[in-house]
């Protein structure tokens, strides 16, 4: 059912907790299946030097969680935003099509932090990111 990549970062995740003096948190969630995601980075210079997550979820959310952030960690954040779920699945060597919504939410949780960010820096992430991750907000208007 699941790939030898998906089974070794879901027995050994990379990058386990939470980035000390992170400027840059973003935390995403399935309401279907109940997995959340949360993902901490300190961006230097445009580039992602350390990033960490904690997830609440299945082996696959695990998984996702840990290749998205060895995907992206040392990258620009203009690489980082290249990331997709397809990419996120394809370094696993693939999902079950009942687990693609965990690359969606890893790619999300990636993008949800570096909006963090840019809203830190008092710069508007939408017309960048597409979407700021509030989802409190967008419900009101």
């Amino acid at each position: 059912m699941y790939s030898e990549k998906v089974m070794d970062h879901f027995g050994n995740p990379r990058n386990v907790g939470e980035v000390e003096d992170a400027n840059a948190v973003g935390q995403v969630g399935n309401p279907i299946c109940g997995d959340i995601m949360k993902i901490s980075m300190k961006i230097e210079d445009d580039v992602i030097s350390d990033i960490r997550f904690k997830t609440f979820g299945c082996g696959a959310a695990v998984a996702t969680s840990s290749i998205a952030t060895e995907l992206v960690k040392g990258k620009t954040i203009n690489e980082a935003l290249s990331l997709t779920n397809k990419a996120v699945a394809q370094a696993l060597d693939g999902l079950p099509p009942a687990k693609m919504h965990c690359s969606v939410l890893a790619e999300e949780a990636i993008k949800a932090a570096i909006a963090d960010y840019y809203q830190k820096q008092g710069v508007d992430p939408e017309p960048i990111i597409g979407c700021n991750f509030n989802c409190a907000q967008c419900k009101e208007e």
